[in-house]
């Protein structure tokens, strides 16, 4: 990432980051005087997913060029939901499991961004009382002013509550309250957040002055890929920052699986790698595609940001392994990851290897599970069986437990002999 940008909006605009900004100046201003910005994480699962990616690293950008960054914790706006631009009404979550959320997604956060602060609107909003938030918050809206917000115009026909319809003044009120106490002058988001965000500029606005204040808001494109297919979703679901939900492997896959057009665009969205990086990078990559070099590099540059060093090794030692077609030589943490990473099932030692295909679905019946072994097909751990009254045994197995079988060069399946009580 190049520093010597002359201001962070240069170096958002070369990436390609930028959709819209309010003021120009007080961003600039906000840059100059090291400001606050924020960006505001509600807890609606507990884990963040890729998608959630560009902000995290859009905070530390802006530390980079010297403002002061706050992750803000929805704890109190996510008991109620952002209906932004969501064709029906949110299942409200418990207070339990929301703050159960909310501790697992700081955790995490701090474990991707430690050096920027973090603040909960649950501290503030837990205090507003309906009477004082009518007379001290509402009285700055009009019904003419929100319903002019796109956001809200697109749900008025398939209805919208008022605890919805109150989001955005939710969110207002949360810029205004860091805007007096954190030193907090920039609101960044998604494009899908522009009224929101506009929202709380305007509130700040109202309070200490058109005149005065230092408000302003930005937003980002949102990600697009280049098959029209929405980002951070694979056929198997959501792609998690919670190594318990989506493996090192399966991550560092997601990434190193882009095709050449989506992966030069993530570099520049994703990484921060500086713009002659990426060129070159993407030169090199275009005289030698069968190499894959920017999705190499995107891979391993978003599994260190995210799951560090020792995460990052682990998914090129189970890479490796997978291309070698050799798993013996992974630790035990890494031979549960491979397990939950391909097609599984469970089996008793003393099963026969053919049963044991079909339930890994490394066949589709016996008949198809004969005819792979017959070809020479199937390898057991790295041999090659061709027995179909092979006999299933823990002592052939990785860890006591695991059998890794290998369908032709590439396919990998797997089986659990583990005895249980």
């Amino acid at each position: 990432m190049d520093t010597k940008q002359s201001s962070i909006i240069d170096e958002l605009t070369w990436r390609g980051l930028v959709k819209q900004y309010t003021s120009l100046e007080r961003i600039t201003s906000a840059q100059q005087n090291k400001a606050g910005v924020y960006c505001g994480f509600d807890p609606t699962a507990d884990s963040l997913h890729v998608g959630h990616l560009i902000p995290i690293t859009l905070l530390k950008r802006f530390k980079l060029f010297g403002f002061d960054p706050i992750a803000l914790i929805g704890g109190g706006t996510g008991m109620i939901g952002d209906p932004s631009f969501k064709s029906q009404e949110r299942v409200l979550q418990t207070a339990q499991q929301v703050k159960v959320n909310t501790d697992a997604i700081t955790k995490q956060l701090k474990g991707i961004i430690p050096e920027v602060k973090f603040a909960n609107n649950y501290d503030w909003l837990k205090e507003l009382t309906l009477l004082n938030f009518l007379r001290d918050i509402g009285k700055d809206f009009t019904l003419a002013y929100l319903l002019n917000k796109e956001s809200i115009k697109t749900r008025i026909e398939t209805g919208l509550s008022v605890t919805e319809f109150s989001y955005t003044i939710l969110q207002a009120y949360d810029f205004y309250q860091l805007y007096q106490n954190y030193n907090c002058q920039v609101q960044i988001g998604g494009s899908d957040q522009w009224g929101n965000i506009t929202s709380g500029t305007d509130l700040i606005g109202a309070k200490v002055g058109r005149d005065q204040t230092k408000a302003a808001g930005l937003t980002i494109n949102l990600l697009t890929k280049k098959d029209g297919k929405k980002f951070g979703k694979t056929e198997s679901g959501a792609v998690w920052l919670d190594a318990q939900k989506t493996s090192v492997y399966e991550f560092y896959q997601f990434w190193f699986n882009q095709d050449d057009l989506d992966a030069y665009q993530m570099l520049k969205f994703f990484t921060f790698l500086s713009q002659s990086e990426i060129e070159d990078l993407k030169t090199k990559a275009d005289a030698q595609p069968q190499l894959r070099l920017m999705q190499v590099k995107l891979a391993e540059e978003m599994t260190l940001f995210v799951h560090h060093e020792q995460g990052l090794k682990s998914a090129q030692n189970i890479t490796n392994a997978f291309f070698n077609g050799d798993l013996k030589n992974l630790n035990d943490e890494e031979l549960k990851v491979v397990f939950h990473s391909i097609p599984s099932g469970r089996i008793s030692s003393g099963s026969f290897l053919i049963d044991g295909l079909v339930t890994s679905k490394a066949a589709g019946s016996k008949r198809e599970a004969r005819e792979f072994l017959q070809s020479g097909a199937i390898s057991i751990n790295g041999e090659v069986i061709n027995d179909e009254n092979f006999v299933l045994s823990t002592d052939l197995a990785l860890n006591h437990q695991y059998l890794f079988i290998k369908r032709g060069k590439r396919k990998f399946f797997g089986l659990d002999l583990k005895t249980r009580k």
